[in-house]
C-alpha cells in the first residue's frame, strides 16, 4: 500500500511559523498550498494501479483524499478512524460525524461515533500503538492491500512506517513485513 500525509493545513502554517498550537484550528482545513500539493501527489501515484483511498476522518485528509480520488478517475474512497492522527495538539479536535455526513455526501461515515476523535487530546503511545497493529493486520489480510493508498497523518505514518513525512509526502509500505520505503522525494514548495 501507500501512504500518503494529507497537504498542508491552516493549522501547519501557523504551527510551523509560531511553535504554538493555536486552537483556532479545530479539524485543520487544507490551504492552497495544500491542495497544490495533494495534485501533486496524483501525479506520482498515477499508474501504480490503485484501486480504492483510505482516509482518515479528519478534514484535510479528506480533501487531499477527494483532490487525489478525482486525479485518478474516481477511485472510491473508504473512510478509517484507525489511521487519525495521534491526537496531541487543537487540529486533533475532529468534526461530528454529522457535519462530516453533511459536508461528504457521498463518504459512509455510519461507522464512526458521533465524537470519533480522542477525548481530552492526550491519546496514550500505548493506544497508537495499538491503532497501528490493528492497522497493519487487517490491511495485512486483505487481497487487494497493494492496491490501496492510504491518506493519514505524520504521527501515524511515523509510528507505523518509521518515516516522518512532509505534507503529501508517499510512502510505500507492506504490512506483511512491517517494511516501509520513500516513494518520492519530499514534494517541492
Amino acid at each position: 500500500m501507500i501512504f500518503v500525509r494529507h497537504g498542508q493545513s491552516a493549522w501547519n502554517v501557523v504551527y510551523a511559523r509560531t511553535r504554538i498550537d493555536d486552537p483556532n484550528f479545530p479539524d485543520a482545513k487544507l490551504t492552497d498550498e495544500g491542495r497544490r500539493q495533494a495534485a501533486e501527489a496524483a501525479g506520482h501515484l498515477q499508474g501504480r494501479g490503485l484501486r480504492r483511498l483510505l482516509a482518515s476522518p479528519y478534514s484535510r485528509a479528506l480533501e487531499t483524499a477527494h483532490i487525489i480520488a478525482d486525479r485518478l478517475g474516481g477511485l472510491p474512497i473508504g473512510v478509517e478512524p484507525l489511521v487519525r492522527e495521534h491526537g496531541r495538539f487543537q487540529c486533533d479536535v475532529g468534526s461530528r460525524r454529522t457535519l462530516l455526513s453533511e459536508r461528504w455526501p457521498a463518504l459512509d461515515f455510519a461507522h464512526l461515533e458521533e465524537e470519533w476523535w480522542p477525548a481530552g487530546l492526550d491519546e496514550s503511545d500505548a493506544n497508537l500503538a495499538d491503532r497501528s497493529r490493528s492497522f497493519r493486520a487487517r490491511m495485512a489480510a486483505e487481497p487487494d492491500w497493494s492496491e490501496v493508498a492510504v491518506i493519514s497523518h505524520w504521527g501515524f505514518i511515523r509510528h507505523l512506517t518509521g518515516f516522518e513525512l512532509r505534507n503529501c509526502g508517499l510512502v510505500t509500505y507492506d504490512p506483511v513485513r512491517g517494511h516501509g520505503k520513500l516513494l518520492t522525494a519530499e514534494p517541492t514548495g
